[in-house]
C-alpha cells in the first residue's frame, strides 16, 4: 500500500492559510472508482481511500509511514510568490500614452 505525504493548498474560499500548515498522509487508490448503476453514486471498494491522517510536520508523517511499513512519496508544496503592491499604485498617474512611443 502506497501513500503520499503533502501539505494541502489553501482553498479558493480562504483568504488566510488556515488548515494549510499541516501535512497530510493519504493512501493511493488500489481499486478504481465505479458508478453505481441504480442511483448513480460513485463508489469504491478501497476502504483506505477514505483515510486522511494529519500531522504537524513532514518529519512526523514520514516517521509514521516508516514505523508502519507504508511506502510513501513526498509531494513538495509550491510556494506562492507574493508581490508587494501598494494601494496607491491603483491611482498612479502615468502620462505615457500608447501612441506616443
Amino acid at each position: 500500500m502506497a501513500a503520499r505525504i503533502y501539505r494541502p493548498a489553501k482553498t479558493s474560499m480562504q483568504s488566510g492559510k488556515a488548515k494549510s500548515r499541516h501535512w497530510v498522509l493519504e493512501y493511493d487508490a488500489d481499486a478504481p472508482r465505479r458508478k453505481e448503476p441504480l442511483m448513480g453514486y460513485t463508489s469504491s471498494r478501497d476502504m483506505l481511500a477514505q483515510v486522511k491522517l494529519t500531522f504537524e510536520s513532514q518529519e512526523e508523517a514520514v516517521r509514521y509511514a516508516k514505523a508502519n511499513g507504508i511506502d510513501y512519496r513526498i509531494v513538495e508544496p509550491k510556494e506562492t510568490k507574493r508581490v508587494a503592491v501598494s494601494y496607491s499604485d491603483n491611482f498612479k498617474y502615468d502620462r505615457r500614452l500608447p501612441w506616443t512611443h
